[in-house]
């Protein structure tokens, strides 16, 4: 596979991290997750379990081995320094400073391995004004203002319904990790990445900083295309008091759907810029789509070239034959359900593997212990 003969040690905890490093695991690098002493990873204790092990534990970590290793012990440094010699990839989040403390930060595993590529994740990176500050997913996601663009009904900001700090940080620092390593193909030495949370959520706002950059304003959620300014992208309420989306705001969708539903003198207000302008279409779609249920609605939809979607539950969703046929759901021979890849190459695909590793009571013996 892709990264075959790849070695990860990683030191992270929680989500940004161990998916980076899952992500690598399904494509064939050898990941040995370095626990803390005691109970290890947090995630082995949060949140619902199966067959001894919790989903979130079992979806984020199989496919890895696993070692327990107090740094702060004489012999848990040993065992540390054992991997980290012939480690390609360090992967750490912890706050700023800790991994120097303990000693095992990026220049002094650089001056025994110096092809070595540390990357670092945390929430305001390793440098700047709010370099110490303790945060998880919805500080970050607040400050970096996209809490406040996730706006209900009642224009009261709304808890997001995804971690996306996490997620992008994950996905930046993946990204990173691999540039890395192809750049030391060529120079034979690593490097230090540092990716921050903060830095990774506000590089993804390039469709919403419009107001901020054009007219030096706050953004006014409800008038804008992303988040309900525009009738052809949109939430539509059901007569079952479920929901559906309209999610092109293409004038030839609007073109397809009015003339559909018999008010094609509506278009004129597709054509408006998101806002007021447009405020005629959405009162006619949501008294339209009030009319039937979301099963007769999705009945109706089949078929005609609108960009249209039912609003499911996250278990609808992985119920789904063309999320199976995607390869997105997998199950052991236990029958435990793990998240596939949403990485599909052609000619070495991954093979994710949905053993997750236990614990073992002889923490530190690292050559007892990886399994």
């Amino acid at each position: 596979m892709k990264l075959d003969g790849v070695k990860v040690l990683d030191l992270s905890l929680f989500l940004p991290g161990p998916m980076l490093t899952l992500m690598m695991a399904d494509h064939g690098a050898d990941v040995i997750k370095i626990e803390p002493v005691g109970e290890g990873e947090p995630s082995r204790h949060i949140g619902l379990s199966t067959n001894g092990q919790t989903v979130w534990f079992r979806n984020t970590h199989r496919g890895k081995r696993s070692v327990q290793l107090d740094l702060k012990s004489a012999q848990g440094q040993a065992a540390f320094w054992t991997l980290a010699k012939e480690a390609d990839v360090l992967v750490e989040a912890f706050r700023p400073g800790v991994v120097d403390r303990l000693g095992v930060g990026y220049e002094a595993v650089k001056a025994v391995n110096p092809g070595i590529v540390y990357c670092s994740i945390s929430a305001f990176g390793q440098t700047g004004p709010y370099r110490d500050r303790p945060a998880h997913d919805l500080a970050v996601e607040a400050l970096a203002g996209l809490v406040a663009l996730n706006e209900g009904q009642d224009g009261k900001p709304a808890m997001p319904g995804l971690m996306a700090a996490d997620a992008l940080a994950s996905l930046t620092a993946l990204s990173g990790v691999l540039m890395a390593l192809y750049r030391r193909t060529q120079t034979g030495l690593g490097d230090h990445l540092d990716v921050a949370m903060l830095d990774s959520l506000m590089a993804w706002t390039p469709n919403a900083t419009g107001p901020v950059f054009a007219q030096d304003r706050a953004n006014v959620p409800k008038a804008e295309r992303s988040w309900g300014g525009a009738a052809m992208f949109n939430l539509y309420e059901c007569r079952d008091g479920r929901w559906i989306v309209l999610g092109g705001s293409e004038v030839k969708f609007a073109a397809t759907l009015l003339e559909a539903l018999g008010r094609s003198d509506l278009l004129d207000h597709a054509r408006q810029p998101p806002g007021p302008g447009q405020e005629p279409l959405r009162v006619f779609f949501r008294e339209t789509f009030i009319t039937r249920t979301q099963a007769e609605w999705e009945a109706w939809f089949e078929g005609r070239d609108i960009c249209f979607a039912p609003v499911r539950t996250l278990k609808e969703a992985f119920a789904d034959p063309a999320v199976a046929a995607r390869g997105m759901i997998w199950r052991d021979a236990a029958g435990n359900a793990v998240v596939g890849t949403p990485l599909l190459f052609r000619q070495e695909p991954g093979r994710p593997d949905p053993k997750a590793p236990g614990l073992d009571e002889h923490a530190g013996q690292v050559w007892r212990t990886l399994s």
